[in-house]
C-alpha cells in the first residue's frame, strides 16, 4: 500500500483565493466566514453556487477577497467533510 492511497487531489486556493470557514448563515445568498488570515468577512454566493451547492455552518471554502473592500469576499468552492478532513491532515487548514 502507497501512502498516498485514498488520497484525493483537491482543489487548491489560486494566488487571490484563501481558505475560510463558515460561521454563518446571514441569508440572502450570504454567509459570514473566518479566513485563514483571521480576518471575518461577509462573503456572497454567487449565482451559479446557490441551487447547485449548499453551504451550511463550519463548511470549509474557497473565497476570494474583493480588492476594493477587505470585508467582502465571494465563494468561488465547497469541500466535502472528507476532503476538508484531508486538507486538516494535510496541515493546509487549522
Amino acid at each position: 500500500m502507497s501512502e498516498n492511497e485514498g488520497r484525493n487531489n483537491l482543489r487548491m486556493p489560486n494566488d487571490d483565493e484563501e481558505f475560510a470557514v463558515v460561521t454563518n448563515m446571514l441569508g440572502a445568498n450570504r454567509v459570514k466566514v473566518r479566513c485563514a488570515d483571521g480576518t471575518e468577512r461577509t462573503a456572497r454566493i454567487p449565482g451559479r453556487m446557490q441551487k447547485r451547492i449548499w453551504i451550511r455552518e463550519d463548511d470549509v471554502v474557497l473565497v476570494d477577497p474583493w480588492d476594493w473592500q477587505d470585508e467582502k469576499a465571494d465563494v468561488t468552492w465547497r469541500y466535502k467533510k472528507q476532503e476538508a478532513d484531508q486538507l486538516r491532515e494535510e496541515g493546509h487548514i487549522q
